[in-house]
């Protein structure tokens, strides 16, 4: 999952300890949050348009995809007038926090790090904010977010 750290960081999720992952206006992000993502499963926290952007930490999923009922809120940011509580456009999900890295596993790490070269966000010009990965890649990716510097 990534977020630009003006938005949200994982020291505010290690703080908050959980959050809704709410805003994603993105069809294939929320197809992914809405039909895929269950509790207990496992999140890379990515910060994007961070110096240097890369995976700072882990979550969990603490509660699957429902209805982003900031699609509603007239005054809110993430205000859709097209989406209808009765037939929800937009979904989000619970996050909690796992763990906090002691330094970004940056993205031109994962570029670099055999076994990563299929993984979504080391492709040019992926920009979802939500993307799937599989337990190779998120393996290979505490790895480098744990071992010491």
């Amino acid at each position: 999952m990534k977020v630009e750290p003006d938005a949200y960081t994982i020291d505010a999720l290690e703080r908050d300890g959980r959050t809704s992952w709410e805003g994603v206006r993105n069809y294939q992000a929320r197809n992914f949050m809405r039909d895929q993502m269950q509790v207990g499963d496992k999140v890379l926290f990515y910060a994007s348009n961070a110096s240097p952007s890369g995976v700072t930490g882990l979550a969990e999923v603490v509660r699957a995809g429902y209805p982003d009922h900031t699609a509603w809120t007239k005054d809110h940011a993430y205000f859709d007038k097209g989406s209808d509580p009765d037939a929800p456009t937009w979904y989000m999900v619970d996050i909690g926090h796992v763990a906090t890295f002691a330094a970004t596993v940056p993205l031109e790490t994962l570029k670099a790090t055999a076994g990563l070269e299929d993984m979504m966000v080391t492709r040019k010009g992926s920009r979802l904010s939500v993307q799937p990965v599989t337990q190779a890649e998120y393996d290979i990716v505490v790895r480098l977010g744990t071992r010491r510097p």
